[in-house]
């Protein structure tokens, strides 16, 4: 009897622990979950860049914890922006210390329409560190994954646990529980054929009773894509969701203007909608190559927008052409003369192309390689760096002055019309304020709204993307003969997939809740 009492304590006992064990489990189920956005992962001419893996499952630490000589290779890093010390990610990146993984917690206000002022202090020092990071990050070939997630109420408790346990000298172990951070995905796979869409419209001109040449073509181009370290975040609200926002309001107007066959200028204006600008600006450079000998030669000159809402008192015009070409003269002149009367400044700036370098830093220049005279409007007084400046996690809807982008748009639409129609130095005022023909703000803050909550990584976007369908619905509002070209990214880049996930915070000893979570093995199951 007493051996069967044993037997009986014992069974209890088990049951009693089988009890608690599943306890934990319902707790692990119902662990916190936040959205997390990974770090790109892309091939640059067969060399690799950025995060190389996607799945997590290590022990929350934080930024205590990394002290000299600590073996980090099972720790998840929780590091919030404001605490981040870019010295010690770059040792970390430089000298390929083993990390188990990375997550990069950004401020909330990031996702907010009042964002990141230009004009506080805190806010410029957050937006640099941004910045430098993203291009740490971006071009590193990082054996670990790398996740951003937005700072909130569950988030910034668990780091708060995590961070005192460090400070005691208990960081999270198998053994002493704490928090593990889980994020259950397939691993990156090669987007195959990656597409870069174009979109063009035409407004045709009016020639005159018996002529019979073709009419000259003004074109008007804004890349609408962009490159950031995390894809599903990278907005590019003015690099370049100005542009496009910008382009899209000309067209309105010229629209209006041309809407009836007297008022129609003789020119054809031809508006272009152009992918791939962060990689070359191949995809204008496919555009270009699409067109047939007798339009290209129509083209007197191209306006490029680039990046045009973030200034105050001046823009730049950037041109391959000497200012004293024609056609470069006609623009810088005209554009001068407007911005006079709004109240800025224009400079012009030529930089040669180099004919036997295929790297280029403006849009304008693809158009000079194809013998088209073109010019880029851009408040930047330099062109960015390769894969810099092009929808980084600091460039939202916040950076961007809707009255900059009103000023860009008036500059662009009232001295083509001037020199289309002739009224250049005469006084007359085509998009008067408060006519028929005036700017309109609010289809400009409309689309730079829808801009900034898409992000728009070339790669990423399918040909039927809905924001691509969106784009051609709203040309096709304003212009006619509206087409669409699909092309595939030139081969020198690969990218993956696995851009967004979720990320489990579990709590207790879970490694003794996996032993119950994983199918049993023949060994037992026969015990």
């Amino acid at each position: 009897m007493a051996g069967g009492g044993q037997g009986l304590d014992s069974i209890s006992s088990a049951v009693a622990l089988i009890l608690v064990l599943l306890a934990c489990v319902e707790l692990g189920d119902a662990a916190t979950a936040v959205d997390v956005y990974r770090l790109i992962q892309y091939d640059l001419a067969g060399s690799p860049f950025g995060s190389r893996l996607a799945g997590l499952s290590h022990h929350a630490g934080s930024a205590a914890s990394a002290v000299p000589g600590a073996d980090l290779s099972r720790t998840a890093l929780m590091v919030p922006l404001k605490d981040l010390d870019l010295g010690f990610l770059r040792e970390y990146i430089t000298n390929r210390k083993p990390l188990g993984g990375l997550v990069l917690l950004l401020p909330q206000k990031l996702r907010e329409k009042i964002g990141i002022a230009d004009d506080d202090q805190g806010d410029g020092l957050i937006r640099n560190m941004l910045s430098e990071m993203e291009q740490l990050l971006v071009h590193a070939n990082i054996p670990y994954p790398v996740y951003f997630a937005f700072e909130n109420e569950k988030i910034n408790e668990v780091l708060t646990e995590v961070q005192s346990n460090d400070a005691t000298g208990q960081p999270a172990t198998a053994t002493t529980g704490g928090y593990k951070l889980v994020v259950s995905t397939p691993e990156p796979k090669k987007i195959v054929s990656p597409a870069i869409t174009n979109i063009q419209g035409w407004l045709p001109g009016l020639k005159g009773e018996g002529d019979a040449n073709q009419l000259p073509t003004i074109a008007i181009v804004a890349s609408y894509d962009t490159f950031g370290a995390a894809p599903a975040l990278s907005v590019g609200s003015d690099s370049n969701g100005s542009g496009v926002a910008a382009l899209l309001e000309i067209a309105r107007l010229f629209s209006r203007l041309y809407s009836t066959p007297k008022m129609r200028g003789r020119y054809n204006l031809l508006f272009g909608l152009t992918s791939g600008g962060p990689y070359n600006y191949n995809g204008t450079l496919k555009w270009l190559r699409s067109f047939d000998q007798r339009i290209r030669e129509s083209i007197d000159y191209a306006i490029c927008l680039n990046s045009i809402g973030s200034w105050s008192d001046e823009l730049w015009i950037h041109v391959s052409k000497p200012p004293e070409n024609a056609y470069i003269k006609e623009i810088y002149e005209g554009f001068s003369t407007v911005a006079d009367e709004l109240g800025f400044k224009i400079n012009i700036k030529q930089k040669k192309i180099n004919i036997s370098n295929p790297r280029v830093g403006w849009e304008h220049e693809q158009f000079s390689r194809v013998r088209v005279t073109a010019a880029t409007l851009s408040e930047l007084s330099v062109a960015p760096d390769f894969l810099k400046s092009s929808g980084g996690l600091y460039d939202t809807r916040s950076l961007v002055d809707e009255t900059a982008v009103f000023k860009s748009v008036k500059l662009v639409a009232e001295s083509l019309a001037r020199h289309i129609y002739g009224h250049r130095g005469r006084g007359i005022e085509i998009f008067a304020d408060n006519s028929s023909l005036a700017v309109n703000p609010f289809h400009i803050n409309s689309w730079l709204d829808f801009l900034s909550r898409t992000p728009r990584v070339a790669p990423f976007l399918s040909k039927t993307d809905p924001f691509i369908s969106a784009l051609k619905k709203e040309l096709s509002d304003h212009t006619t003969e509206v087409s669409v070209q699909h092309e595939v990214l030139d081969g020198i880049f690969t990218f993956y997939d696995q851009t967004k996930a979720t990320l489990n915070i579990y709590q207790g000893l879970d490694d003794l809740i996996s032993i119950f979570r994983r199918p049993p093995s023949r060994k037992s199951k026969a015990a």
